[in-house]
């Protein structure tokens, strides 16, 4: 069986020998996913740029991948100038890289690895407020109502406008308020426990969306705008002028220990608040489009009512362009902390660039034919780089070594995992979730280590 699986292995990729890598991957990807439509140009980035410069234009990203400098800097610049994003991939011998390069990504379902449920105990809303009075404390209602009964005594007891306890010292007291109430195997009770630590201040501005808030993109609207700026301004105006500096409430609620009944109906009390938050948003930002004179389609309610959930995560990303880290400029300088970049993530960084600027100046690869006369030329290609970029530091004869001795190779192990990193910033950046890197990734297989930078 193994012998037939080299054989058919074998059959494959002869039938591609002497095809364009175009067509190859083409095949190959589709394979993958039939229901995939694919497409190749067998055409060079250079042709494309000088003769069909809008090609780009209509593509939601663009991946490249070893290109020489002057390839590289005409097609960045040219996505940027398009709006289009670029994720720019590196794979030589043990090294390889990723570059980021987008003007602003706008991301709304961010995914923090820590969230906190926003219950609004301290300050409930009126129906909230309601149930919560309301409703006899046993040991089948859910811990929210136990927290809340235990809290409104400590809220008395400390006055002057106090509405939860924050440092260790009272949490603790409050802790203890309610395990000395508590009876045996009443697992609301020991919830409610565990639950001082992060049932309260969830729910205030974040500094990351007070930074959206204050944007200049948020304050002036704009039709050529994102629309996620129609709605940050309409959220800004919900916060500030008719929530008491409160978010919208997301409606979420944590898993808890209670019969079926109560938490029901203690879900349904903050899922109808939070449609409520949701709809005051929402009646702004048609508000906002029809000043702007755009249509009213152009932002729904179900949009709204994921913005207005995930309100606390939002995030904006505001890139550079690739070309900018071949000027001078000052955010190259905390990079260098010594006069040599010996032994750095870093230095293979500028290393990867002097390589591509030696493809572009000499026409070949270094240490494809003569490895020693080429390490001369080397060097002098990265010096040359690193002075122009007002940088006074030289890179290791040894990394530059090492570049040479690659030869243009490429290793599989290597680029699958660069392909890897690749593929996830790319989902990230299309569907609008988690947030991708910010901006360069670099990493060394010889040693298993990577960093990520902002150039």
């Amino acid at each position: 069986m193994a012998a037939l699986s080299r054989k058919r292995t074998w059959a494959i990729n002869n039938s591609f020998l002497g095809k364009s890598k175009a067509f190859a991957c083409k095949q190959l990807l589709q394979e993958l996913n039939p229901d995939v439509i694919g497409d190749y140009v067998d055409e060079s980035v250079d042709y494309i740029l000088a003769n069909r410069p809008n090609f780009f234009d209509s593509f939601d990203l663009v991946i490249a991948s070893n290109l020489n400098e002057q390839s590289l800097l005409q097609l960045a610049n040219r996505l940027w100038e398009s709006n289009v994003p670029l994720v720019y991939c590196r794979s030589l011998g043990m090294l390889g890289s990723i570059r980021l390069q987008i003007k602003e990504h706008c991301i709304v379902e961010t995914h923090p690895d820590n969230r906190q449920f926003d219950l609004r105990l301290e300050q409930p809303f009126q129906a909230l407020r309601d149930h919560l009075e309301s409703t006899e404390v046993t040991s089948k209602v859910p811990w929210l109502l136990v927290l809340y009964k235990y809290l409104k005594a400590w809220q008395k007891e400390h006055g002057a406008g106090r509405l939860a306890p924050g440092s260790y010292k009272e949490k603790t007291q409050l802790r203890d308020a309610i395990k000395a109430d508590m009876q045996k195997d009443e697992e609301n009770y020991e919830e409610a426990i565990k639950a001082v630590n992060t049932a309260f201040g969830a729910g205030m501005v974040p500094s990351n969306l007070k930074a959206i808030f204050d944007d200049d993109a948020c304050e002036q609207l704009h039709k050529k705008n994102d629309v996620f700026w129609i709605m940050a301004k309409a959220l800004k105006h919900f916060v500030v002028e008719e929530n008491k500096g409160y978010l919208p409430l997301p409606g979420v609620l944590p898993d808890m220990t209670a019969n079926t009944d109560s938490y029901i109906a203690l879900q349904q009390i903050y899922h109808q608040q939070a449609l409520h938050d949701a709809d005051q948003v929402y009646h702004k930002c048609q508000e906002y489009l029809k000043q702007l004179s755009l249509p009213a389609d152009s932002i729904d309610d179900r949009t709204v009512r994921l913005l207005c959930r995930e309100a606390a995560g939002l995030s904006v990303i505001r890139g550079t362009r690739i070309a900018d880290e071949y000027e001078k400029n000052c955010r190259l300088l905390p990079l260098v902390e010594d006069n040599e970049l010996q032994g750095t993530l870093t230095a293979y960084n500028f290393a990867l660039r002097a390589y591509e600027r030696f493809l572009s100046e000499c026409g070949s690869i270094p240490g494809e034919c003569s490895v020693e006369q080429d390490i001369v030329r080397l060097k002098s290609i990265t010096s040359k780089m690193l002075n122009d970029l007002g940088l006074h530091v030289t890179i290791s004869d040894d990394v530059l070594h090492e570049i040479c001795r690659y030869g243009g190779a490429e290793l599989h192990a290597v680029s699958a995992f660069i392909g890897g990193c690749a593929a996830q910033e790319v989902i990230k950046i299309i569907t609008k979730q988690y947030k991708p890197i910010d901006n360069t990734f670099i990493y060394n297989a010889i040693s298993t280590e990577s960093v990520t930078l902002k150039l």
